[in-house]
């Protein structure tokens, strides 16, 4: 096939034909270099902080002023950030029980159903200790133990996320975290999302923080008179808040930094162009700089699609934001063969890789790169956001190289076990003895020279 890449012009979504220019244009969404402020962006730090900063410089100076200024910091954020006035920050158990009794009851029950299938797919991951005993008395193993105090952040800013929520916490109870702190942005009111209390009050907490941000992560990371210090900080966000959790890193772990959202759906001839545009667009809806992409063989399926995309996009409330993310990253890739297909696929490392194809299954271990696979056409993306079970925290960015998705994992610490019975310390002696002079550091050969000595003394 020929190099050839047609920028949108009246179709919303660019055509790219052949795998070459398919690779140029995934790394070039892959080149890593972050677009710089918008200046709506820059007029609103000028407003807050009267400062012409960066974002990085803007984030610096929030955690750094919580951690000095605790509590006080945070009100004086939520006042000129969030533009109310909070003398409290938290929202307690009687809080998120009203907002529980306030929802509709198809979204109560919706919530139950999908806290109920997340907790039944987490229970099944492997998280138990283990050790195994030699013949010579001695052992080793691992000891997994829960860690003590989490932090997660609930985004709830342009959209609320009670999803989010759910997908976070539920993995950190069935770790067994003594206390999981929530934090999420106090609203306009000052009250938090309703739908968020609610989704906290379905899995049994008794608070939420309510407050958002770089701020918030601070506020974990380092503790005030109000929020407790945590040793983890999990959960997506925006800008601001990932840029947080990477400044704090080191003072806590954090799960990763998650980027804008993406989905990449490898389809067909089989495929039907209407489901694969309402994929793409449904994962356009997120973020005006989500990232929906399309890779298939067929021509006749991709032009399908671009019509479908057209037909579809004016019916939608988000329609603005969906054609500033097909505009600005999306893109169908036209090649050769599924093979291709694939090849580009693990290049991008997509966050979600959906597969639309007439034998799914045959694709799916030649998969290396995504942190979700969505085996066939009824695998929309969408149920996996909300009811499917797997946590919806996954790397982006093409962080699915080397990460995974949240899990009950990220929320459980290894402590390795070392019991040696005297015969197998005496047995390895020589050679640690012989590797330790290698690196120059003969106080280690002197201890296991000792132990040595003296498991002689005792044969």
């Amino acid at each position: 096939m020929s190099r050839k890449t047609s920028e949108p012009s009246h179709t919303t979504i660019r055509l790219i034909e052949g795998t070459a220019a398919g690779q140029a244009y995934i790394a070039q969404l892959r080149a890593g270099l972050e677009p710089p402020p918008t200046p709506a962006l820059r007029a609103r730090l000028r407003e807050i902080f009267g400062q012409e900063w960066t974002p990085q410089e803007a984030v610096a100076h929030i955690v750094a002023d919580v951690r000095q200024r605790g509590d006080a910091a945070l009100r004086d954020y939520t006042r000129r950030i969030d533009g109310v006035a909070l003398d409290a920050f938290v929202a307690d158990a009687a809080a998120l029980e009203s907002a529980y009794q306030s929802m509709p009851a198809d979204l109560r029950e919706a919530l139950h159903l999908a806290a109920e299938r997340i907790r039944a797919f987490h229970e099944r991951e492997p998280r138990a200790s283990w050790l195994e005993w030699d013949e010579e008395g001695g052992a080793l193993g691992q000891l997994l133990r829960p860690v003590r105090r989490v932090g997660i952040y609930v985004p709830g800013g342009r959209a609320a996320y009670p999803s989010s929520l759910l997908m976070t916490v539920i993995p950190a109870q069935v770790a067994g975290v003594e206390d999981i702190v929530v934090a999420t942005p106090p609203g306009p009111e000052g009250k938090g999302s309703p739908v968020i209390l609610a989704a906290a009050h379905v899995v049994g907490l008794n608070r939420v923080f309510l407050i958002g941000g770089a701020q918030a992560v601070a506020a974990m990371a380092y503790g005030t008179e109000t929020v407790p210090r945590v040793d983890k900080i999990c959960g997506t966000g925006g800008l601001f808040v990932t840029l947080a959790k990477k400044h704090v890193f080191g003072t806590v772990g954090i799960d990763g930094l998650y980027g804008p959202t993406e989905t990449l759906i490898i389809a067909d001839e089989t495929a039907d162009p209407a489901l694969a545009a309402a994929d793409l667009l449904a994962q356009a809806e997120h973020d005006p700089l989500a990232t929906p992409l399309l890779i298939t063989p067929s021509r006749q399926l991709a032009q399908a699609v671009q019509a479908e995309i057209e037909r579809q996009l004016p019916a939608l409330e988000r329609a603005e934001t969906v054609a500033a993310a097909l505009h600005g990253q999306g893109a169908i890739i036209l090649v050769a063969s599924l093979d291709e297909a694939l090849a580009l696929a693990d290049q991008f490392a997509p966050e979600h890789l959906c597969l639309s194809v007439a034998e799914p299954w045959r694709l799916v271990g030649q998969v290396h790169n995504a942190g979700g696979i969505f085996v066939g056409e009824w695998a929309a993306e969408a149920l996996g956001d909300y009811v499917l079970g797997p946590s919806h925290a996954m790397p982006t960015g093409g962080t699915a190289r080397f990460a995974s998705p949240l899990t009950v994992r990220d929320f459980l610490k290894v402590t390795s076990i070392f019991a040696p019975a005297p015969p197998t310390t005496h047995r390895l002696a020589a050679a640690a003895q012989t590797l330790a002079r290698a690196e120059g550091l003969t106080a280690h050969a002197a201890a296991i020279a000792l132990r040595q000595d003296k498991g002689a003394e005792h044969e």
